[in-house]
């Protein structure tokens, strides 16, 4: 080896240190071992998450972030059982950075463990790992007591990005939980379908801001021309957050009648929402616009000025 190992002779070296007595040196010996990079360092990282020492444990969880596979994920399962709530956090964490779909060979039996912390730690791992066989325990989570659990489903879903799904997202959009609705109308931007865009219609009128803003932004990935009228009746929504995501979503759909009626948005005293309206006004390029934002060209925020003078220029081009 080179660099920092270089006077070890291999991977057995660094692991000698996880027999000391001292739990301050069989950490540091984690550490080594999680710096050396080497896959050859896996068991011995597997085997400091059972350490008698909570600080090692958490360390070795810690320290499996840079490591992926299946012997890893099994690891860090093991982890989640932790006394120390630490060590479930460490662990939980490092499993959503897990990239090898062969990850999930050690993930998928734990998808109705009963502990709902492991089981929406093991969702929330297993999610980006795009497994086809996570959508029937993920369906079945969405009816858990856990409002976490129930979150980490509807992502397992979104991630799969199957329209057979549809049902089940719709369902998760009437949710008693704003942050559920919240998830599933985000997870529906995969979808084209009618369905998907009338639910996201609905999800406008949630009495949730966080919710109408969801199905505000993601309309523009869903909709076409047919949910401009929708966006257009949240654009004097009580949350200036909503409004941004209907401009936003308005501009991507290039929907020059809706200018007249974001053009006036500019007199609103949040510089974010300004900026958008700026950028959203440029894209549009409507004439009659002009005057909106000429009012702006020395707005007392540099992003704001910035984004008139660029619609500005748009538009002179």
């Amino acid at each position: 080896m080179s660099g920092l190992f270089e006077d070890f002779d291999d991977i057995k070296d660094l692991a000698e240190g996880l027999d000391d007595p001292s739990p301050g040196a069989r950490i540091m010996a984690v550490m080594d071992l999680t710096d050396s990079a080497d896959p050859a360092a896996i068991p011995y990282l597997a085997r400091a998450i059972t350490d008698a020492d909570a600080g090692v444990r958490k360390q070795a969880a810690q320290g499996l972030t840079d490591f992926d596979g299946p012997e890893t994920a099994a690891a860090l399962v093991v982890a989640l059982s932790d006394s120390d709530a630490a060590v479930v956090d460490a662990a939980a964490i490092s499993l959503t950075e897990l990239k090898d779909p062969a990850s999930g060979d050690a993930i998928l039996p734990h998808l109705s463990d009963e502990n709902e912390v492991k089981l929406a730690a093991c969702l929330a791992g297993i999610k980006e790992l795009r497994r086809p066989e996570t959508m029937g325990p993920a369906i079945a989570a969405l009816q858990h007591s856990s409002e976490v659990v129930r979150i980490e489903a509807v992502g397992v879903i979104g991630w799969l990005q199957d329209e057979t799904a549809l049902p089940a997202l719709r369902d998760a959009a009437h949710d008693a939980s704003a942050k559920v609705r919240r998830t599933a109308l985000s997870a529906l931007g995969f979808s084209k379908s009618a369905h998907a865009e009338a639910t996201l219609i609905d999800g406008m009128q949630d009495p949730e801001w966080i919710v109408r803003e969801a199905a505000a932004e993601t309309l523009a990935k869903t909709g076409g021309a047919g949910c401009i009228p929708a966006l257009r009746t949240v654009l004097d929504d009580d949350y200036w957050q909503v409004r941004l995501k209907a401009v936003r979503s308005l501009g991507k759909l290039g929907a020059t009648d809706a200018a007249m009626e974001i053009g006036p948005m500019m007199d609103l005293p949040v510089p974010n929402l300004r900026k958008e309206c700026a950028a959203v006004l440029g894209e549009l390029a409507v004439p009659e616009t002009v005057p909106f934002l000429q009012k702006y060209e020395d707005d007392t925020d540099p992003d704001v000025r910035k984004n008139v003078r660029w619609a500005l220029g748009k538009m002179a081009a």
